[in-house]
């Protein structure tokens, strides 16, 4: 064989190489709502709509009776999540509070999801609570007085959320909020996205400019079919899932009075 062609032989096979040791292309963000229907989302037509443009739940006028969620009906392991939310109402009516369900699943037999929530209201900016699983709080903001800067309580904020192997990464209104890594083996990675409008007060959630790029997925991680879907979920549940509100009330009040 001619030197010539030994030599782009030789380039033909390292360029090759190369590319296999390229990450996984990525894919373009996606928009999840096209600002007129909720095709792509399961939801309550009771409690979640469009108005205005604007995946919007609850109520400017009734107090909600229970959370309820809109989800994706398609799930994501690794993701980059874009969006736009303001959870509005009058403190005095009752708790005002939102959050953003990643990596969950729908609880069969009521409205509640399990699965990390990326949390949105008065005192609970920046914390992820783990929503009807271990009912805690499992991760606190990074920098409690810089995100109070940018946060807007009751009204519109940019939430970027980040999913990538056990690592969780939330920024708000460009701001890092939350980084947190999951440790624990029975926690499943993968899941559906679903903003929450929660109990409590005349409560009004609003919901815009909603994408996801998917990331490439992590081999080997454990994931909710592989841990027994919701089974495995309820197995963890520490307290009544009813703590949650107990303890929002006792961290938003304090948050609230300074925003009146």
């Amino acid at each position: 064989m001619p030197v010539a062609m030994k030599n782009l032989t030789s380039l033909l096979s390292l360029l090759v190489a190369l590319c296999s040791l390229t990450p996984a292309a990525r894919s373009a963000p996606v928009a999840l709502f096209d600002g007129k229907t909720l095709d792509g989302w399961d939801y309550d037509p009771k409690v979640w709509r469009v108005e205005d443009g604007l995946i919007t739940g609850g109520s400017t006028t009734e107090k909600i009776r229970a959370n309820f969620f809109i989800a994706t009906v398609k799930s994501f392991q690794n993701f980059e999540l874009v969006m736009k939310i303001k959870c509005s109402g009058d403190p005095a009516t009752g708790m005002i509070n939102s959050g953003i369900q990643v990596r969950s699943v729908r609880v069969p037999g009521g409205n509640h999801m399990s699965g990390y929530q990326v949390d949105c209201g008065a005192g609970w900016f920046g914390k992820i609570y783990d929503e009807f699983r271990r009912n805690r709080v499992i991760a606190e903001p990074v920098d409690a007085a810089a995100l109070a800067k940018v946060v807007d309580v009751f009204g519109w904020n940019e939430y970027r959320i980040r999913a990538e192997g056990p690592r969780i990464r939330t920024w708000i209104n460009g701001v890092l909020a939350i980084d947190y890594t999951e440790t624990d083996k029975n926690i499943a990675l993968d899941g559906r996205i679903g903003p929450q409008v929660h109990s409590g007060g005349v409560c009004l959630v609003q919901v815009k400019d909603v994408t996801v790029e998917e990331l490439p997925a992590t081999p080997g991680v454990p994931t909710w079919q592989s841990l027994g879907g919701v089974d495995a979920a309820r197995k963890l549940i520490t307290p009544a899932p009813k703590k949650k509100a107990e303890e929002k009330k006792k961290a938003a009040a304090p948050a609230a009075d300074k925003a009146k």
